[in-house]
Parts: structure tokens; sequence; C-alpha cells
């Protein structure tokens, strides 16, 4: 964004990779853009992985790699909390500090109260994964492969006191394939989103100029995914499991043991079947096919498990599977109570 010779000042404000990747277009793209990226906020270092290390966030990584200040702030509330040992005064004061012109925010993970969100002259903008106002909340990308839906993409809006109901300044739309999952939609979001963020700051007096109201009424939420939400409930229709794979951590139980469900092929409409909900019908190396249950249209369809994972062991494809005798035609997946 020019202004006249002087740089946008520009405070980022995100964890995870989606955060990061729009981190690192702005860093690549500051000279053009005329802006200064003169800190990063991110979440507090956190345990990960099986050995539980404290690892920095893909956000702070990326700011470390490239000298930019990085601010780990626990709240910006100013209800002091015991525990935490802080007071959001503190945070707030330190944000003031970097004389922010804007806010660029991508999953970042902490409320910003409105005292925060009046702090940069220009607001503070939001990378948001779905076509406001349709999934607001935690799990947009999830959700939308859940529901069928078969377009989402990117809304840059500027921040309330809301949950994602700000004004929308700008929507870059990702078509999904039933083949997508949560990671390649993602991934897909990912640089859409840099790309959107990119195109709003060379402009911005204009996108902020021409914001548009969400519609309240239209909205749908995004609630965040819970573990249980993975469990396969075999009495399903074979559309709905696929989608239940592609979007969460499915599993299901065999001889008492969860598998995880890793990937599965796309539904075959004429592959029909009268055989009960949970039933393995065949295993064989390129495909496993388990019986689900009616479909819309009335019919009970098979699905094609291609990849699994047994506790403790790496996932096996289709033809690993069948040399190891680890499942038979004729066994059942436990149903779901």
């Amino acid at each position: 964004m020019i202004q006249g010779d002087k740089r946008l000042r520009v405070v980022f404000a995100g964890t995870p990779e989606f955060a990061a990747t729009s981190l690192q277009r702005l860093i690549e793209q500051q000279s053009i853009l005329n802006i200064e990226i003169v800190a990063v906020y991110t979440q507090p270092d956190r345990k990960s992985g099986r050995g539980q290390k404290i690892t920095a966030s893909a956000v702070k990584k990326v700011a470390i790699a490239n000298n930019i200040p990085v601010e780990q702030p626990v709240s910006f509330s100013l209800k002091y909390n015991p525990e935490q040992g802080v007071s959001g005064k503190v945070s707030r004061e330190t944000l003031e500090k970097y004389r922010p012109d804007v806010m660029v925010v991508a999953a970042y993970g902490l409320i910003l109260p409105l005292g925060v969100l009046g702090i940069p002259k220009f607001g503070c903008l939001n990378i948001h994964a779905s076509l406001l106002p349709r999934w607001r909340g935690a799990a947009p990308i999830q959700r939308a492969i859940l529901a069928g839906d078969t377009l989402t993409g990117i809304t840059i809006m500027r921040m309330n006191q809301g949950l994602d109901t700000g004004d929308m300044l700008y929507k870059n739309i990702c078509p999904i394939t039933d083949m997508d999952t949560a990671q390649t939609l993602h991934d897909k979001l990912a640089l859409l989103g840099a790309d959107a963020i990119v195109t709003v700051l060379q402009d911005l007096p204009n996108y902020q100029k021409k914001a548009e109201k969400q519609i309240d009424n239209e909205a749908t939420y995004a609630e965040k995914i819970h573990n249980t939400e993975g469990q396969i409930n075999w009495q399903d229709s074979a559309e709905n499991i696929h989608r239940q794979i592609r979007a969460l951590n499915a599993y299901s139980y065999l001889h008492d043991e969860r598998i995880k469900v890793l990937a599965a092929q796309s539904i075959k409409q004429d592959q029909v079947t009268t055989e009960p909900a949970a039933k393995i019908v065949s295993v064989g190396k390129k495909a496993i096919l388990v019986s689900c249950g009616t479909s819309n249209d009335g019919m009970k369809r098979l699905i094609n498990l291609t990849v699994l994972q047994w506790a403790g062991a790496k996932p096996l494809n289709t033809e690993q599977i069948a040399n190891s005798n680890k499942i038979n035609d004729g066994d059942y997946f436990e149903m779901v109570d």
C-alpha cells in the first residue's frame, strides 16, 4: 500500500502453517507493497509431537528466520488471571509501542478484545478460510467438507467483537473436489489467503471503502472438531462416511483394535450392495470394500478404503493389508452405539 514515501507499519498475528504461508508472502512482498512488518504475534511455545518437546509455532519460525521481533502474550484481557500471572494491560502497551497502521490476523488463536482491535490505525484484518458468512468459527475447512460443499474460499474481513462477523473486504473462491482432504484444502486455502491479503494491502483504502456487511441470517457456524466425531458410524451413507474420512481423523474398531482410516476412493454410484452395514465384503489388493448404510436415494453402497493404520504401526495400503491377514472377508467393523 503506497502512502507517499511512508511505509505501512504491519503487525502480523498468527500461529500455524496456514498463517505462516501468508507471513512468508508478506515478507517477500514488503518492498512492492511498501509495508514494513514491525512485529509478529504468535501463541506461546507448546509441547508437541511424540516426544512432547517444547516447539515454536510455524509463524514464529518464519519470523525468527527473517529477524522480525516476536511477541507471545498469553492474553490481551485486562482482567488479571492469577494462573497466568500476567495482565493483558502489558500486552496492549507493548502492541501500542509498535505503532501499527494495520494488524493482519490469521489463525492466531488468541481473542483480541475491542481495546486491541482499535490500536492499529486502519484496524485488524482477518484472513478467514471460508466464504463468509458461511462457516464462521474454528473449523471452517473440515465443516465445509463434512457438509458436502463444492465451493469454499478465503475472506479478508475487518475484525470486530463478534465471531467472524466483521465487514468483508475481499473474497477468493476455491472449488472443493470429491478427493480433497482437510490437508489438501488447507494447503490450497493457505496459498489463496496469501494472495488475498497481498491484493488487499495493495489498495487498502479502496477495499475498506467498498467493505460489505455480512448477512447474519445466512451465517453457519464451524464448531470446533471433537475427537469423537472421527468415529465412523457404518450405518451412515457411503457418501457421508467418505466426507468424514477426508475431513477428520477418522477411525473404527475391529477385533477391539482401534484402526485409523486414512484414505478412501471416491464413491462409485453403481457400487450398490445388500450386505449389512459395517461388513467387510472384500479385502483386495486395490481396495477394501465395506458396506455402508442407506444413501439419500434409498440405495446402500460400498466404500473403498485404501489406507489404514493400526495403533503404533505405519500406515498400510490395501496390498500390504491383503498380504497381512489383518482383515478378512466377512469381518465386521464395530458399530457405534
